[in-house]
């Protein structure tokens, strides 16, 4: 048995139970954020104890010790320290959580935090559903979503578009198959949860030439998991994320839409600045999908569109939820985490449309992305809403005035090694090209005519100047 130290935060001891909200939630079931790994500095966990907090539902998460942010906001009911790496067995985690569903002592909606969290709770969800309400998904269904190779297959069963590649089975299929692709390429692990353990790669990684690839298969011992895609040109691309909630019944289901304007490591890690951006098109695409593979619960898609050609790539389908989350929200204050929650309880969700222009931040990589994108501006309609200054419906994923202590956990945390390390990374030189505005594509979507569920969506004064949604744009 795994052993689980429950830590009472300051939150259990006094906390705000419930800011006003219209929202119609079932206070008397709890919630758990589980993780796996270890990853303490994680925005997405923090924001998801706010979001439920704020409503006086009563929050679980585990935690690496008691002193990561997410320990320390004052919206947590409980810490549960439980450090793991991964590496554990499947039958030694779930033996822990359902030890955490003892101390919880009710019935919780688990929300899992990263892949390796997801697979497991899909898995085994017919022992964890004693302890636990979860989303009716079939238990193979978010590996095969959250395997590179995996997506590919789903993708050409239900006609979505992905980037052109292929996982080798040896270094010479790779160097073969990295040639017929044409360089640049771009290296991913193929199953992302093995970056603990038997990473090919640390992150998403663009290799220029064939003479870059060798030097970096020299470092492997063995061929591990990994996928060769083609490289979709920056000065050809926007990068679009499409969170979503899906229910059993489509009245349940929400998706939201937004765009990538800087990452960090630049150009090709994790989001460090982006903003909501209402897209027709790009929601029915992903609600169709969703639907077709017959996911259920919270997701987290990547896409690409090529300007070249008008068609959006699928990347990425993270099925649990996406640390960047917190940048959407309907008008009515449902986001994913809500969402789920209202529907698992049976509860209405209300339908009020998403808020649009709405810019997020995360402070911590927002820093150094500035600089490195230095002499590299954003489109106009990306500074705010009426395109000067900072609109007031901007969000912060760290910051809070009524509840500082996560961003000061940060802040020490990352301390001056890391500092270091950024300073390092800033100063390589970076070639940019111009932004290209996004404008969704006139043409009617492929998947038009599968009946997507409910999304949010903004009325059409919300939208940021000169910026014309899918549904709106003049077809030719």
């Amino acid at each position: 048995m795994v052993a689980v130290t429950p830590t009472v935060s300051r939150a259990a001891r006094g906390r705000r139970r419930w800011e006003g909200t219209p929202l119609d939630v079932d206070r008397d079931v709890p919630a758990l954020l589980l993780k796996v790994g270890s990853y303490p500095i994680h925005h997405g966990s923090v924001g998801a104890v706010r979001s439920l907090g704020k409503l006086g539902i009563d929050v679980y998460a585990v935690t690496e010790d008691r002193f990561t942010p997410t320990a320390l906001s004052r919206y947590l009911k409980e810490a549960l320290v439980w450090p793991t790496t991964g590496a554990e067995d499947a039958e030694e985690l779930v033996a822990g959580v359902m030890a955490l569903g003892e101390r919880i002592g009710k019935r919780a909606v688990l929300v899992p935090t990263d892949d390796e969290a997801a697979l497991l709770v899909a898995e085994h969800a017919d022992v964890l559903e004693r302890h636990f309400i979860l989303p009716d998904v079939a238990p193979g269904l978010p590996r095969q979503l959250a395997s590179k190779s995996g997506l590919a297959e789903l993708c050409r069963n239900h006609d979505a578009a992905a980037p052109k590649g292929g996982t080798p089975s040896s270094v010479a299929e790779l160097l073969t198959m990295a040639r017929e692709i044409g360089f640049p390429v771009v290296l991913k692990n193929d199953q992302a949860w093995l970056r603990l353990t038997n990473p090919a790669v640390a992150s998403t990684t663009v290799v220029a030439n064939a003479a870059e690839l060798e030097q970096l298969v020299a470092s492997w011992s063995s061929m591990p998991a990994v996928i060769v895609q083609e490289y979709l040109p920056r000065d050809h691309a926007e990068d679009w994320i499409a969170h979503a909630y899906v229910g059993k019944d489509p009245d349940s289901t929400v998706v939201f839409t937004g765009i990538k304007l800087r990452s960090w490591p630049p150009h090709a890690g994790v989001t460090a600045v982006a903003r909501s951006l209402w897209n027709a098109d790009l929601a029915q695409r992903t609600a169709a999908f969703c639907d077709a593979v017959g996911f259920r619960g919270i997701a987290d898609l990547d896409w690409r569109l090529d300007s070249r050609d008008g068609v959006y790539r699928l990347l990425d389908f993270n099925p649990r939820l996406g640390a960047q989350f917190q940048m959407f929200e309907t008008e009515d204050g449902v986001d994913v985490v809500r969402a789920q929650h209202l529907d698992l309880t049976g509860r209405a969700r209300p339908t009020l449309p998403q808020i649009d222009g709405r810019r997020f931040v995360i402070e911590h990589l927002a820093v150094p992305a500035a600089l490195a994108y230095r002499g590299v501006p954003d489109p106009q309609w990306s500074l705010s809403t009426n395109g000067a200054g900072r609109s007031p419906r901007d969000k912060r994923a760290w910051s809070s005035v009524g509840d500082p202590l996560p961003a000061l956990a940060v802040i020490v945390r990352l301390g001056f090694p890391a500092a270091r390390r950024l300073t390092t990374m800033i100063v390589r030189p970076h070639v940019h090209a111009d932004p290209v505005v996004p404008t969704p594509p006139s043409e009617p979507s492929p998947l038009v005519a599968v009946q997507p569920a409910v999304v949010a969506r903004p009325a059409a004064s919300q939208q940021p100047d000169g910026v014309v949604s899918a549904d709106e744009a003049p077809t030719t």
